[in-house]
């Protein structure tokens, strides 16, 4: 059984930093692509990082570019989502997914398990 578990949100204000963690388990963690989506309420999903199973490529949404950093630790099956300079727009539920294509992928339909999620808070 794929379970992918997120930790690390919470409340903070604005300019503040959060790190979230997805740990993953049942499945080969070294071979997934990893993605990290959110969704604010009232608004559909969205993608917000995503990067390859060797942690060689990452992709970006515009509006974190400078801001979050992903990353992967394949020895702990687990993968980071570095937020910095946090903005009350990020506030949002954040969810980690797994993919098993080998094109890294911006796309949530293409995700094949996910986490319960995370919630974000940046107040003002």
């Amino acid at each position: 059984q794929v379970q992918l578990v997120e930790a690390g949100g919470g409340l903070v204000q604005a300019g503040g930093s959060l790190r979230l963690s997805c740990a993953a388990s049942g499945l080969t963690f070294s071979r997934h692509n990893m993605g990290w989506f959110r969704q604010a309420p009232g608004k559909e999903r969205e993608f917000v990082t995503a990067i390859t199973w060797s942690g060689d490529m990452k992709h970006y949404a515009n509006f974190v570019k400078g801001r979050f950093t992903i990353s992967r630790d394949n020895s702990k099956n687990t993968v980071y989502l570095q937020m910095n300079s946090l903005k009350p727009e990020d506030t949002a539920v954040y969810y980690c997914a797994a993919d098993r294509e080998p094109l890294l992928s911006r796309t949530s339909g293409t995700y094949d398990y996910w986490g319960q999620g995370t919630q974000v808070t940046v107040s003002s």
